[in-house]
């Protein structure tokens, strides 16, 4: 990866075969973490992202262990 100057600021160019990997299009936004030695990157999940995902578990939870308004609300 390079880093250059990008007006005032820093800018660090993916190569294609990590995009591609990662699923990035512009506008994303990546977290990088060192592990190690070694540059870890990752794509940061959109609303849209964690929404599907939470769509996905919807009305799963066992009856034992749904929750109830009114136990929360309970005095």
């Amino acid at each position: 990866m390079q880093v250059a100057k990008w007006g005032n600021s820093l800018a660090v160019r993916l190569p294609a075969n990590l995009v591609r990997e990662l699923g990035l299009k512009e506008g994303d936004r990546i977290e990088l973490e060192k592990a190690g030695d070694n540059l870890a990157v990752r794509r940061r999940p959109s609303a849209e992202d964690i929404l599907a995902e939470l769509r996905h578990f919807r009305g799963r939870l066992p009856a034992s262990q749904r929750l109830s308004r009114d136990d929360a609300n309970a005095r």
